[in-house]
């Protein structure tokens, strides 16, 4: 885990899941690693009834992460953070080794001529499941809370 307020503050309670995961920067590790993470959130009941929301972002995320951020080279790492606490609440934080990107400049994929993209509705998605998300440095990690 990163010396992180965030992460530290969620750690500060009971916790009923702590989990640190780091994968190739391969499109086809995105999905066998959200499995086993979800797999292990529904088995410790982390977070009733919130966990296809979080399926779905997390799975944004790290597809970002492995895409954009380590343009999808497998000698390259994405890591990623899990933690669950006793008051049901859950903390992600994924991290690429990209040079960032302001997320200021990503067109909403609900106006203009975003609406006929085939892509660019990942990070749209992820603030509309989660109930909190943030962009740290530079854009190359992000962090997502689900309450």
């Amino acid at each position: 885990m990163t010396d992180n307020t965030e992460i530290r503050n969620f750690q500060s309670g009971k916790l009923i899941l702590q989990l640190k995961v780091t994968l190739a920067a391969d499109r086809n590790a995105v999905d066998p690693v959200v499995q086993s993470v979800m797999e292990l959130v529904r088995r410790m009941h982390g977070v009733p009834d919130k966990d296809d929301a979080i399926e779905l972002a997390l799975t944004e995320a790290l597809a970002n992460a492995v895409v954009h951020g380590a343009k999808a080279d497998p000698s390259k790492t994405v890591e990623c953070d899990v933690v669950c606490n006793e008051d049901q609440s859950m903390l992600i934080v994924v991290r690429d080794p990209g040079t960032g990107f302001n997320v200021a400049d990503i067109p909403s994929p609900t106006r203009g001529e975003s609406v006929y993209s085939d892509h660019g509705r990942g990070i749209y998605l992820i603030n509309q499941l989660m109930d909190e998300v943030k962009f740290l440095k530079n854009g190359t990690e992000i962090h997502m809370i689900k309450r």
